[in-house]
């Protein structure tokens, strides 16, 4: 690349080149400023300034796919000035000018074979950054899952509490009742069924930090008596477990495989009582061959956020929970929802990006802030979705059938 710079080509041919043949009178809100001092705006009004301290940084530009200018980004390689939101609308619209959408698919997110040993190193690759680098920017009770706006305008806060209350109400959890909660996170699920619904719940986590702080702030409640956590694999609760009357798994089948779904379900209607109902809550894709994002954004999250993971389509996820024995009773679209709860996690992001970045190491930081910005244009634009799903054992007598005739109970 440098070659190319030292062998005379102009400024603008070499962009012109670079880009693809892009012009440079593009809409994209977007100013590329050089080593040498000369900018060059890709649309009217720049609301984003990338700017390159060398002519090798250009090479993230060959193509300018989310991918490659996210590598670069994070690594070092140029500076962007904007907020989070306008860089990862600018950078999304540059790679839709030179990369058309068809046919820039790719696997959301690896294919590798699962095992116990990847999955926790995965697990603890995600949400073992510290809990103080969590609790700066998710709501109070550090509930790290698509939130429940029902009237749009809640604050974070509300929200999450909203979506607790959602999918306990929609398991119609009771007093007395046992819960499992798969995933747990910090305990906010499992303590809310404790505190506000009267049950007994045990929480599960592959996450060291999430288990401890989950197991504190247990304490702090006085809910040892009621609320269980354990550092324990899914897989490994046996019979000595059973019957769980509901269980709810939020934002963790997503971790699983998508050669796994069945026996994930399975194992889940293993643990249920005859009679008791599950909530699956997490994210898909949105392209019905494999689970896909366009335009590179699938290699950045599975290199740097979500090593191994793989997203099913609604149709995969709803034909592995029929095959391991579970019938679907309600099926609702969160997308927006999760739009909106990542949005919120940006911005509180952006306001707190000075403590975070006394916390983390500088790469970690670009991570993050590309991560949540981009999530948050992903589910906007529905290149991924998320569904909860409602369920219980399928073919049981009509008198076990534990949900009413109307879906009102849901929302009382």
């Amino acid at each position: 690349m440098d070659a190319a710079v030292s062998g005379g080509a102009s400024d603008h041919a070499l962009l012109s080149r670079i880009l693809g043949g892009l012009s440079l009178k593009t809409d994209v809100p977007l100013r590329l400023a050089l080593w040498n001092g000369v900018e060059h705006d890709l649309g009217p009004n720049p609301k984003v300034t990338v700017r390159l301290p060398r002519p090798s940084a250009l090479r993230y530009f060959v193509p300018p796919s989310l991918d490659n200018l996210a590598e670069g980004y994070v690594n070092g390689h140029f500076d962007v000035m904007g907020t989070a939101q306008d860089i990862v609308d600018a950078a999304s619209r540059l790679a839709e000018t030179v990369l058309p959408m068809s046919g820039r698919f790719g696997r959301l997110f690896g294919s590798e074979q699962h095992n116990r040993t990847r999955d926790a190193k995965a697990i603890e690759h995600h949400y073992d950054i510290s809990n103080a680098f969590y609790e700066l920017w998710l709501d109070q009770s550090m509930v790290y899952s698509c939130a429940y706006f029902p009237n749009q305008h809640e604050t974070l806060e509300q929200a999450q509490c909203a979506k607790l209350d959602h999918i306990l109400t929609k398991i119609m959890l009771s007093p007395g009742e046992r819960l499992l909660d798969i995933g747990c996170g910090w305990g906010a699920l499992v303590m809310r069924a404790a505190q506000k619904f009267g049950a007994t719940a045990v929480g599960v986590t592959l996450s060291r930090n999430q288990y401890e702080l989950a197991c504190e702030r247990v304490a702090q409640a006085g809910l040892e008596d009621r609320v269980e956590i354990r550092l324990q694999d899914y897989r490994d609760l046996d019979r000595h477990d059973l019957p769980f009357d509901k269980i709810t798994s939020i934002g963790m089948f997503e971790h699983v495989g998508l050669k796994h779904l069945a026996s994930y379900f399975a194992k889940i209607n293993s643990l249920l009582k005859e009679g008791g109902m599950v909530l699956n809550h997490g994210i898909t894709s949105t392209d019905p061959g494999s689970g896909c994002a366009p335009l590179g954004a699938a290699r950045f999250i599975d290199k740097y956020v979500f090593p191994h993971g793989e997203l099913p389509h609604i149709s995969l996820a709803l034909k592995d929970m029929q095959t391991a024995g579970l019938e679907a009773l309600d099926v609702e679209c969160l997308r927006r929802h999760y739009a909106r709860t990542l949005s919120l996690w940006a911005q509180n992001y952006e306001v707190r990006s000075d403590a975070i970045r006394s916390l983390v190491d500088e790469v970690t930081y670009r991570v993050w802030r590309v991560y949540l910005a981009g999530c948050a244009h992903a589910f906007s634009r529905n290149w991924v979705s998320l569904y909860q799903v409602l369920a219980c054992k399928s073919g049981v007598r009509e008198e076990l059938n534990p949900t009413p005739w109307s879906r009102a109970y849901m929302y009382l």
